[in-house]
């Protein structure tokens, strides 16, 4: 099964190198690597040129984009495996067996997409875990209660994009919420937990940078529980945020 991992950049010099490592150094050697760059002014594009000197797998392009997402769905467009997943500029995979065990997890069962654990850590000391975000199996009644897997953590078959489209552009922060809310909702669709961290993620990201952005994000996530037809749009809010808390604590 080829597996295409999307990393989207944008003046991203300073945590790029770790990145892309983590996703070259994977045992699993069926990987596509898809570097989407919105343009950077910095070292970003002269980091993905060395290394794609290397390793004849990368694919990238540098351009303008109209955000994240837009970057996102541009290498969907262009991935060719049967398994699609991210891996953001800011980020790493936990292991070198981290790929091997997510397509391991779809041979041996019929299902549509995975999930697993993921760790914020202190963007400078790695091996200190700011917040651990330790999912579960899902249930359908787990979306009213605001629960809802760390989207880093996801990788789907392509199948899924094609049946239900790709990240919509009006949401600035919280189209990735929209997007699992949009799937998980599907019937029709299997999705299994790995208990394992698959992704660790520096601190600092676009969703948790400052008191702004946290509420801009909450913002959006209303408008996505609502657009998706949840009752009580602001209580499953209210526990999505609450359930948030228990993963600062050690």
């Amino acid at each position: 099964m080829k597996v295409s991992i999307i990393t989207a950049t944008y003046n991203s010099a300073s945590t790029l190198e770790s990145c892309m490592q983590s996703v070259l150094d994977q045992t699993y050697g069926n990987i596509e690597y898809l570097l989407i760059d919105g343009n950077s002014s910095d070292t970003t594009v002269d980091i993905i040129r060395k290394n794609h000197k290397s390793y004849p797998n990368i694919k990238w392009i540098s351009e303008a984009d109209k955000g994240i997402y837009d970057a996102l769905n541009k290498g969907i467009a262009m991935a060719s495996g049967e398994i699609i997943g991210f891996v953001h500029s800011d980020d790493f995979l936990a292991s070198q067996n981290t790929i091997a065990e997510v397509v391991k997890m779809f041979k041996n069962g019929p299902i549509d997409g995975l999930y697993g654990d993921l760790h914020y850590i202190d963007a400078t000391a790695h091996s200190r875990v700011i917040r651990n975000w330790k999912s579960r199996e899902y249930h359908p009644k787990l979306l009213t209660r605001g629960w809802m897997p760390a989207h880093p953590t996801l990788f789907l078959k392509r199948t899924v994009y094609k049946k239900h489209g790709n990240f919509k552009l009006n949401y600035k922060i919280a189209s990735d919420y929209d997007f699992m809310l949009r799937i998980l909702k599907d019937e029709n669709l299997h999705f299994s937990y790995l208990p394992k961290v698959i992704i660790k993620m520096r601190v600092g990201g676009i969703s948790n940078r400052n008191l702004a952005s946290i509420y801009k994000k909450s913002q959006e996530d209303f408008l996505a529980i609502r657009g998706n037809g949840l009752k009580y749009p602001w209580f499953v809010l209210f526990l999505k945020n609450l359930s948030k808390i228990h993963q600062f604590i050690p």
